[in-house]
């Protein structure tokens, strides 16, 4: 039987080519997402992944709707953390609903999806967890405080589940992408990307979705059950960590 994959913010970006890539693969996939219902229909009418709609920022709706994927295709064996929001603004300027917002769904969601699996995945000796992070939880970034703290906070989630939870087969890791080139990035104006963002990677272009996408690959893998609580930078050389 396939292993059962679960990638949050799966039907768009990084999270769409993840999902297509794990089911090329063999997996069986389910790709979560919160609000955009044509963009879900599209994907899944494409690929043929089964979509789920819930807030990640919510326990309880991740609680449920876990246990609605666990009924249809069988126990988690693999959960990809990577849905995301910003929310930018400079912090002496910031909202408390600014910043809540994003430590919500960027970071608090990583308990909310992993808590009601993880369970699971120790008892049967397997698990593979991985959380999309992000460039600017290594450097920070200016006008992303409220971001750039959580997708910091992470990186500390992943290397303090992953030793809680190596000696029972469940590795986690962490990806930090940097400039990619999905639909938010490719909105940038034409003299922006090419005067300010491009000249900052050294190998000058932005990355593709699917080569983070093979990144994931790799991790969830039974070749990569030595690899535990790391970071695994795919930005082109802009930041190395």
């Amino acid at each position: 039987m396939a292993r059962v994959a679960v990638v949050s913010g799966g039907s768009r970006g990084i999270g769409a080519a993840v999902s297509t890539a794990l089911k090329a693969a063999g997996y069986s996939v389910a790709a979560t997402y919160a609000g955009n219902d044509a963009a879900a229909t599209k994907f899944k009418a494409e690929t043929g992944i089964p979509v789920y709609k819930w807030d990640v920022s919510n326990y309880k709706q991740c609680a449920e709707g876990l246990k609605q994927v666990e009924a249809d295709l069988g126990p988690v064996d693999i959960l990809v953390n990577n849905a995301g929001i910003t929310r930018d603004s400079a912090f002496h300027k910031m909202t408390p609903e600014q910043w809540f917002e994003v430590i919500n769904t960027n970071l608090n969601s990583l308990f909310n999806m992993t808590r009601p699996v993880i369970e699971g995945m120790r008892e049967r000796g397997f698990g593979r967890i991985v959380n999309i992070s992000s460039i600017n939880g290594q450097k920070g970034q200016f006008g992303q405080t409220n971001y750039s703290a959580a997708k910091a906070g992470d990186l500390g989630f992943t290397k303090a589940l992953a030793q809680e939870s190596a000696g029972k087969g469940v590795t986690v890791n962490a990806i930090c992408p940097g400039y990619i080139g999905t639909e938010m990035v490719k909105a940038v104006p034409k003299e922006v990307l090419e005067k300010s963002i491009l000249p900052q990677i050294p190998v000058r272009r932005l990355g593709e979705p699917e080569e983070i996408a093979r990144c994931v690959l790799f991790l969830v893998s039974d070749d990569a059950g030595f690899i535990t609580g790391s970071t695994l930078s795919a930005n082109g050389g802009q930041y190395m960590a």
